[in-house]
């Protein structure tokens, strides 16, 4: 199987924006273990804003854009070195991809990128991927990672595209403010009224929310490929995802 995984900020970073040490720890070896059974795993990483800011031991995130690229370039350091180090203990090798929306809009560049996936994943490389937040500017912006996890895992056919978030999944209506809110287990078709379930945005240290994933789900479903949101707290529950057991909310791809 091939599976693109997408985790957030909020799953890999505490509250202060330092890095979420035991959480990360796990994740890495939960995937290191999937690859290890014989499945290709993507790795589609958020992350890095939030961890310069740990790092530059900033107050706050940054809202003018030449800080939350300085705060990027320092987190991206920060980011790529833990994985590196966690990965090489399950003798993984890892692969650092940054892209931008033109890099994906331009047809010769997205080409490119495709060429360079399916190489790694001949050389048995684990890829982790991340908008290029220090140069990327609302012209060039792809906004948000979950947008890009659906994007890779169309641009590789990916079997399956899992979104580990700060929620267990799709719910009938905001269990933030409804204690009778009920996950819903299985999406067939994107209507209307699973769209408008989509509220507002995130958490404070990550850019996406429910719309986002939704949007992801159309353009994973589009492609063929089913996507699960999952809570990121759990690495776990990959396993069963594997083994086909019920995990989140499930959106069936779209049959053609």
């Amino acid at each position: 199987m091939k599976i693109v995984v997408k985790v957030g900020t909020s799953t890999l970073t505490h509250i202060t924006g330092c890095v979420n040490i035991r959480r990360i720890e796990k994740l890495v070896k939960v995937l290191s273990d999937i690859k290890n059974a014989g499945n290709q795993v993507i790795l589609v990483s958020s992350g890095a804003i939030a961890m310069g800011v740990g790092k530059l031991n900033l107050e706050k995130r940054p809202e003018d854009i030449a800080g939350k690229q300085a705060a990027a370039a320092v987190g991206q350091c920060e980011l790529m070195y833990t994985y590196d180090k966690l990965f090489l203990q399950y003798n993984q090798t890892v692969a650092q991809i940054l892209l931008t929306a033109e890099d994906l809009r331009d047809t010769d560049r997205h080409k490119k990128f495709e060429d360079t996936m399916e190489r790694l994943m001949k050389l048995r490389v684990l890829p982790i991927i991340n908008e290029n937040d220090t140069v990327s500017t609302d012209e060039i912006k792809i906004g948000d990672n979950d947008t890009l996890a659906a994007i890779v895992a169309e641009s590789v056919r990916a079997d399956l595209l899992v979104l580990m978030s700060d929620i267990n999944g799709l719910y009938d209506k905001d269990p933030h403010i409804y204690d009778d809110a009920k996950l819903i287990d299985d999406v067939y078709e994107l209507d209307e009224n699973i769209m408008s379930l989509g509220g507002g945005a995130g958490t404070a240290r990550g850019t996406g929310g429910m719309m986002t994933k939704l949007c992801a789900a159309k353009i994973a479903s589009d492609a063929g490929c089913d996507m699960i949101i999952m809570h990121g707290d759990r690495p776990d529950e990959l396993y069963n995802i594997i083994d086909g057991n019920p995990v989140g909310t499930r959106f069936h791809a779209r049959k053609v």
